[in-house]
């Protein structure tokens, strides 16, 4: 038994992904959604353990509470504090974050190593922060805006003092997100702007947007957001959110079974579920 925990939790893509990633492969497991409050997270921790669930998923708001109710956690998770997957082992509790990891292997897996290239992130939220943290390892340099840019500083301090690269953090306005694009090889966005209802926002002009550039949004509802439309408008190489989705998932698969995860299975189920809700529902 595996699952995911989260408050809400109606809209996860979790079961559908996983479940076709199980079932591909023959193996007996099954993936649940769970709705766990969070006065009821430690409780629900402890069930776990005690009916044996073999691995977790954990989803907002839960990822940094976690981490107090289990016994260990890898880098990512330490440093960022956050744990998005739980493997149980024999009542051992281990905490991973998978969501960066998830976001370099969609650019790598898509034609886009940033290894020596430079990278420009949008957002400082947890999501971001996984990112950045993944990136940072990889990248000739990163550059973090958000919209409150002491977050953005504070935490690229932290990442040059584990790393000593050329991170740099500040604020998310329109002269600096156009004169860091200048120089960008890459651009994530790691905001919720885009996102269902208001699909048709972006935070990057048009005509900001390059040839050269490769740009990855983490929304994947909708799956072409306003920022991956303009993107291949011009001739941009994009990688959706859904990428993102299936990648860091494939991680989480890993992390159970030991075994690779069937990616294009967990494509088309994502893709076909989300084309099947109405409105985002």
């Amino acid at each position: 038994m595996c699952g995911v925990i989260g408050d809400p939790i109606g809209h996860t893509l979790s079961p559908t992904i996983q479940n076709a990633a199980f079932n591909h492969l023959g193996l007996d497991f099954l993936f649940l959604a769970f709705h766990v409050k969070t006065a009821d997270l430690e409780k629900a921790i402890g069930s776990m353990r005690g009916l044996g669930i073999h691995g977790l998923n954990v989803t907002m708001p839960h990822k940094n509470a976690v981490i107090k109710y289990i016994d260990e956690a890898d880098s990512a998770a330490t440093f960022l504090g956050s744990a998005n997957t739980i493997l149980n082992k024999d009542g051992t509790l281990s905490g991973f974050n998978t969501d960066g990891v998830g976001a370099l292997n969609a650019l790598r897996e898509n034609g886009e190593d940033p290894s020596e290239k430079k990278v420009l992130l949008l957002g400082a939220g947890g999501a971001a922060k996984a990112i950045a943290f993944s990136f940072a390892q990889e990248a000739e340099s990163l550059c973090i805006l958000n919209r409150m840019p002491e977050k953005a500083i504070v935490l690229a301090d932290a990442l040059n003092r584990v790393f000593g690269k050329r991170i740099v953090g500040g604020a998310l306005s329109p002269s600096t997100l156009q004169k860091n694009l200048q120089d960008a090889d890459i651009l994530v966005n790691a905001t919720s702007v885009g996102m269902h209802p208001t699909v048709n926002q972006s935070l990057v002009e048009p005509k900001w947007l390059k040839p050269n550039l490769t740009v990855m949004d983490i929304v994947y509802n909708p799956v072409k957001t306003q920022l991956v439309e303009d993107a291949k408008a011009v001739g941009a190489k994009v990688v959706s959110g859904v990428e993102m989705l299936i990648y860091q998932g494939a991680a989480s698969f890993k992390i159970w079974t030991g075994k690779s995860a069937p990616i294009k299975v967990m494509r088309k189920a994502a893709l076909n579920e989300l084309s099947s809700r109405v409105d985002g529902k």
